[in-house]
């Protein structure tokens, strides 16, 4: 049952019409999804390093301004005053128009608190930043957590100078983050795009979720390795909710505070995944109608071949009435049924044509026995006719330049390409069925040209050694590498080469040795000794019976149940035709050899 159903040609038909309908499809749906998730990778990258990239100098811009205003209020004359009143109405104002510092505190050189805004009036003067400023330096903190104002906050101090450039005191501003913060985290990134702060230990400085501020870290996360990694993490990596993101981040200039952007990855390609949907929608539907066409198509190429094959056979029962086949179609099918049709009508004349002359003389008796001959021949050549519209599996001119188009404009993948090439294998066993048909029929006239014997040799080996293979036969190869060159047509020798080569591997059921050699030999003829190449093809098969021996290379002798009898009469009606001769030497049990001897170009040579 299963053989039954690939060994039918409208099956065979919509199986190849569906593969090649579907996978040109499928390669251009896969290249359109891998691009666009490409593109919306690299343009939701560009949006996110853009992203990072302003909100980290804008932050760079909003410290360096609170650096800028205690260098300023340091280097007033109302601080150096070191005047309590003075100071505090100054600081004041100060902080009445920023509105982000939390507190000011004043300290004379000795560390005695001369202001302090928040009244409390004590201070450890072995914090870092009244080190640093008392050493003459501008200082600013790292960001930590003010449990009374529920703000992230960071000291920002600066020394007070007297006229002489001496240390008088020292300014430290507390500065609060939520005002600039705000700014910050606020992104126009769909709904799940954020931007976050962290220090260099992966602390979060500033999150949208204040509840994450100082207490949890990003250390664990691929996100931390994509900011302080030796390499370049993947554009697509796992943030700290263990969701695939895609981010950027940024080092704000002067700390060691890092600043990030990132976006949820199926957010970002929505869109692509709503073109996989689409994709998948127009296979379907491709399905669907390919499915319809290849019907039809079959249907319209396996109808009339299958009445050319019951045709053919009445032929070969000589039920010459039921042979006589018409159509009314123009292609390669009109073409066989016409060429069917004549072929019938011919038989059906000499097979008239000897019942009328049934009291002949011997002599005539004789012609008519070759005439019979000759008819039987003809009847061979309707069995052939019969083997060749059953080998049809294909329409073979536009079913192979699809293929062809296909193989030329589109890139076959790995899994299918086994697939596409049986489907040419299948054509092209069609193509040479037919061509040795007509090539006996009517023999082309040979293309002449220098050829060296050893390439012919080569691509014949080419086509053949995949049967060798199939068989377990061992290919034995002897051919002198300096040959002299030879005048004759390249493909009617190779397709000669191939013919013997085959035969050869055919005769030997299993295993067995295939041995082809060539080299330099002389061949006496009419005119003496000429030079000429001799090419020889043995097997070690049964060999070629005594009875056989006189018939081997008659037209449609044959002694295979499905061959045709016209590849040696083509081989040696080709050999011939390149002023060549070719023998055969067999011995029963051991083997046959066919030896091809093929003239060297001299002056006045082929």
């Amino acid at each position: 049952m299963k053989s039954t159903f690939f060994n039918n040609l409208r099956i065979k038909l919509m199986l190849l019409f569906l593969l090649s309908a579907l996978l040109p499809l499928s390669i251009v749906g896969a290249f359109s999804i891998r691009t666009a998730e490409g593109l919306i990778t690299n343009m939701v990258s560009n949006q996110l390093e853009n992203v990072a990239h302003d909100k980290a100098a804008l932050l760079d811009r909003w410290i360096s301004e609170r650096k800028s205003d205690l260098n300023v209020v340091a280097g007033s004359s109302i601080l150096r005053s070191m005047e309590p009143e003075r100071i505090a109405s100054y600081i004041h104002l100060v902080m009445d128009n920023y509105q982000v510092y939390r507190r000011f505190v004043v300290l004379s050189r000795v560390g005695v608190a001369v202001f302090d805004s928040s009244g409390k009036g004590t201070i450890d003067i072995q914090e870092e930043w009244y080190k640093h400023s008392i050493d003459g330096e501008l200082y600013t903190s790292d960001i930590f957590l003010d449990p009374e104002a529920r703000e992230s906050v960071f000291h920002v101090s600066a020394p007070i100078l007297d006229d002489r450039g001496q240390v008088k005191g020292v300014t430290c501003a507390t500065v609060g983050t939520r005002a600039i913060l705000s700014k910050i985290l606020q992104v126009s990134l769909g709904e799940t795009g954020e931007c976050y702060l962290v220090d260099k230990e992966g602390t979060f400085l500033a999150h949208k979720d204040s509840k994450r501020i100082l207490t949890d870290n990003i250390a664990q996360s691929e996100s931390f390795k994509n900011i302080f990694g030796a390499e370049s993490l993947k554009k697509i990596y796992t943030d700290y909710r263990n969701i695939e993101v895609l981010g950027a981040s940024r080092k704000v200039a002067g700390e060691d505070w890092y600043l990030v952007v990132e976006q949820d990855r199926d957010e970002a390609f929505r869109e692509a995944d709503r073109l996989k949907r689409y994709v998948y929608l127009a296979i379907v539907f491709s399905l669907i109608g390919a499915v319809i066409l290849a019907w039809l198509l079959s249907y319209y190429v396996a109808n009339p071949i299958r009445k050319l094959s019951q045709a053919a056979e009445n032929l070969a029962r000589g039920e010459f009435e039921q042979a006589l086949v018409t159509s009314n179609r123009t292609d390669e099918i009109g073409m066989l049924y016409s060429a069917f049709g004549s072929m019938a009508k011919q038989l059906q004349a000499r097979q008239h044509s000897l019942e009328e002359k049934v009291d002949l003389t011997e002599a005539e008796l004789k012609k008519t026995e070759m005439a019979a001959a000759r008819s039987q021949q003809l009847a061979a050549l309707g069995r052939l006719a019969a083997g060749v519209t059953h080998e049809i599996r294909t329409p073979i001119a536009s079913l192979k330049l699809f293929l062809e188009s296909v193989e030329a404009e589109i890139e076959i993948s790995p899994e299918y390409e086994e697939d596409f090439q049986v489907a040419m294998g299948q054509i092209k066993r069609i193509e040479a069925t037919i061509n040795r048909f007509l090539d006996f029929a009517k023999p082309q006239e040979p293309i002449f040209s220098m050829i060296n014997a050893k390439d012919i040799i080569e691509e014949a080996l080419l086509v053949v050694r995949p049967k060798a293979n199939q068989q377990e036969a061992v290919i034995s190869v002897l051919v002198d590498n300096e040959l002299p060159e030879i005048r004759g047509d390249r493909k009617q020798l190779g397709e000669v080469l191939v013919n013997l080569m085959v035969n050869s591997l055919e005769a030997m059921t299993h295993r067995g040795e295939l041995t082809v050699s060539a080299r330099q030999d002389s061949r006496q003829t009419a005119n003496g000794p000429r030079k000429c190449v001799l090419i020889s093809v043995s097997d070690t098969g049964p060999g070629i019976g005594e009875n056989n021996r006189e018939k081997i290379f008659d037209p449609f002798f044959t002694t295979k149940a499905s061959g045709t009898g016209l590849g040696l009469s083509i081989v040696h009606t080709v050999v011939r035709g390149h002023g060549g001769e070719i023998t055969f030497d067999s011995v029963a049990g051991q083997g046959t050899t066919f030896h091809l001897f093929l003239p060297i170009l001299e002056s006045r040579g082929y």
